[in-house]
């Protein structure tokens, strides 16, 4: 049967058995984890996978995800550098053994330079540490990767590697995600982004069309873009394109912006909710990126229970039809 709307919480790298005690204690079901500490250099092997499952059914929640392999894994295939289809056969042989470990979606990016930030001193609301991006302060910084790197090819390379992957992913049951350039500039350290606007995620859904190829939807990131937030749910929610979603806020554009705590930021987080449900949407939302508030530990147990409150309380409405 298939399960309506509904949160988890994302946990980072290893399974921390007092973490998912504590999100089991916010009420969600299910979990996202980013990045697991697996064995294997080149791939994930099913048995490491499956016990992975296991380890989150032990705590009486879902695995709802997992968000992002090593980027060593698939950065040749990023770059179109030789040993490129080794990667891919690695990542299509990691993509059939989550299927077979009962793993139903899997997150990916295509930022081979990953995730940037200027600051994550920033001061937001009462003094709560946040993240934030000046592209002034980042622009000038040296190329990550040897030479620039045009869209035109990393268009090239996405195409070339999102055609080998789809029908791997068909047969195997997993869902592919791919989640929007953190910060959605044009180029970072010389390596352009091509998932930085609602154009280039249309452009991607058309190279392969699958029901088993969309997004991993970042609000956070989409609302950075400028683009028409609810809109994009819209469109990529009734086409059953969005998998899960980062429910996150933001203030200011791609070129310059800050995190918020989720009720602060420059969109309607309760219209964004509801834009969801009326969408069609059936997967996990989950908070990301939480301020760190006062006398919090390194992984923010006060600020994922804050976002978790807040976003039970907007889905509860939601739900009940009430505003």
């Amino acid at each position: 049967m298939e399960l309506p709307m509904r949160l988890g919480v994302g946990q980072f790298n290893e399974l921390n058995q007092d973490r998912l005690q504590f999100i089991k204690q916010l009420g969600v079901g299910d979990v996202v984890i980013h990045t697991p500490r697996l064995p294997g250099e080149k791939q994930w092997e099913f048995e490491d996978l499956l016990n992975l499952r296991k380890q989150v059914e032990d705590a009486d929640l879902r695995l709802a995800a997992i968000e992002n392999v090593p980027k060593h894994f698939y950065e040749k295939a990023m770059l179109g550098s030789p040993g490129r289809d080794e990667q891919i056969q690695h990542m299509q042989n990691t993509i059939r053994n989550m299927g077979k470990a009962g793993i139903p979606v899997f997150g990916y990016n295509w930022m081979p330079n990953s995730v940037w930030r200027t600051s994550r001193e920033t001061r937001g609301r009462g003094r709560a540490h946040v993240t934030s991006f000046d592209y002034d302060l980042a622009k000038d910084k040296p190329l990550t990767h040897g030479r620039v790197y045009t869209e035109e090819e990393m268009w090239d390379n996405y195409t070339y590697f999102i055609k080998a992957i789809v029908p791997v992913a068909e047969e195997a049951g997993v869902k592919i995600g791919i989640h929007p350039d953190d910060p959605p500039v044009e180029s970072l350290g010389g390596v352009a982004r091509i998932f930085r606007n609602f154009d280039g995620f249309k452009r991607a859904m058309e190279i392969v069309d699958s029901d088993y190829h969309g997004l991993e939807f970042c609000q956070g990131c989409w609302t950075e873009m400028g683009e028409d937030v609810y809109a994009a749910i819209r469109y990529f929610g009734q086409r059953g394109k969005i998998f899960y979603v980062h429910f996150r806020n933001t203030t200011g554009t791609a070129y310059n912006f800050r995190e918020t705590f989720i009720n602060e930021g420059d969109v309607d987080m309760y219209k964004a909710m509801q834009t969801y449900k009326e969408a069609g949407f059936r997967g996990v939302l989950i908070p990301d990126h939480v301020p760190h508030m006062t006398n919090d530990i390194p992984w923010a147990y006060m600020g994922r229970a804050y976002a978790i409150g807040y976003m039970s309380a907007l889905l509860e409405l939601v739900n009940k039809g009430e505003d």
